[in-house]
């Protein structure tokens, strides 16, 4: 069970499409059920495929490894994987292909012991703009429980134990048409909505920082404006991304933007930030299992990306971010380290090996009777 020939094959379908998720779902649902050791269902969350698998006892703690098949758009190109050196490249190798093949390996890894249930959850909708219908909340309202989870984001071999929240907003600009050959006899609402987003950029909360983040983000992800060529545009909407601090207000950030004035709100999507205590129990064991394979301190990092383990946050269960070496996710040179490809497999394998161990030295798990390796 090669790793990286598996998170190769993995980037070879173009999981962006509909088509191609369900191709490679079928794949995944296969091969983990191929040695008959794993208790493996699909089920499907609007139209798309959504795979658990199960190993370990029904008693003593349960650990969830997290992760999704979809990746944003990319050239078809980018769909060919191929190796430079240490570096496996292709659409979704760090985000998140590369880290899906560990977890894939590592719950087959573990398979023979029989101190922790481990729960694999593949989702076909992390990458979706749908985010208020996503298929791992749909998992957790239908029951699905545990003490822990780890979503495989890209962390470069360290515990991400804070993520920033989401503010998504829909801004329409009002402007005033004219005839395309005397624009300066109207008010262009595209050039408006630029000027508009620029100042969004300088607002109080743009320079404000935490404990893991300098910053939040702001990105101009989308503007639509204009609806004739030889028309000064009288209306313009842009979507504005925009990643708050986890000490930051996202009512207070509406606020501020609202207060520039020329601007009507149309839509608002937010989504909390992540944080988990870097006391947590499970956290410090994932923590020493990481240490078994890396060297230096793999704890408190925060994640500028949102993701799933808001979902697990929201519901009491402990998640935190972890995921291999790489660069440029959602680029176009997307890339993850072969050799940390190994170590993260091997710290998952690790780590659910030496959980039972470590909770009871602790005293922060119930005693665990031994009825297996």
């Amino acid at each position: 069970m090669d790793e990286c020939a598996l998170a190769e094959r993995l980037i070879s379908y173009d999981t962006s499409r509909p088509e191609q998720i369900h191709a490679a779902a079928s794949f995944v649902h296969g091969w983990l059920e191929r040695d008959g050791d794993l208790a493996v269902s699909t089920v499907e969350h609007n139209g798309l495929p959504v795979i658990v698998a199960e190993v370990g006892p029904d008693t003593g703690p349960c650990v969830v490894f997290h992760g999704h098949i979809d990746v944003v758009p990319a050239f078809a190109t980018q769909f060919v994987p191929r190796r430079e050196g240490d570096r496996l490249i292709g659409r979704g190798a760090y985000d998140m292909k590369g880290a899906l093949a560990c977890m894939l390996c590592a719950v087959k890894d573990v398979a023979d012991q029989r101190r922790v249930r481990v729960k694999l959850v593949c989702v076909p909708d992390e990458e979706d703009e749908d985010v208020e219908d996503r298929a791992t909340d749909r998992l957790i309202a239908d029951g699905l429980r545990a003490e822990f989870a780890i979503t495989g984001e890209p962390t470069d071999l360290h515990v991400g134990v804070q993520a920033k929240g989401v503010l998504a907003v829909r801004v329409e600009v009002s402007g005033t048409a004219a005839h395309g050959s005397t624009p300066w006899l109207g008010d262009n609402a595209i050039i408006k909505a630029h000027d508009i987003y620029r100042r969004i950029e300088t607002l109080p909360f743009s320079r404000e920082s935490s404990d893991l983040f300098d910053r939040p983000s702001i990105n101009l992800a989308r503007i639509e404006g204009g609806d004739a060529f030889n028309k000064v545009p009288d209306r313009c909407s842009m979507d504005v991304d925009i990643r708050f601090l986890p000490n930051q207000d996202p009512g207070e950030i509406l606020a501020q933007v609202r207060a520039l004035g020329d601007v009507e709100i149309l839509k608002v999507f937010t989504r909390a930030p992540a944080i988990v205590s870097r006391r947590n129990p499970y956290v410090l064991a994932l923590r020493d299992g990481v240490g078994r394979s890396v060297e230096g301190d793999a704890l408190s990092v925060g994640r500028d990306g949102a993701s799933d383990a808001v979902s697990f946050l929201e519901a009491g269960i402990p998640a935190v971010e972890f995921g291999p070496t790489g660069g440029g996710h959602h680029g176009p040179h997307e890339w993850v380290s072969i050799a940390s490809l190994g170590a993260y497999r091997q710290a998952l394998r690790d780590f659910v090996r030496t959980l039972p161990a470590w909770l009871e030295r602790r005293g922060d798990g119930p005693h665990l009777e031994a009825v297996g390796p």
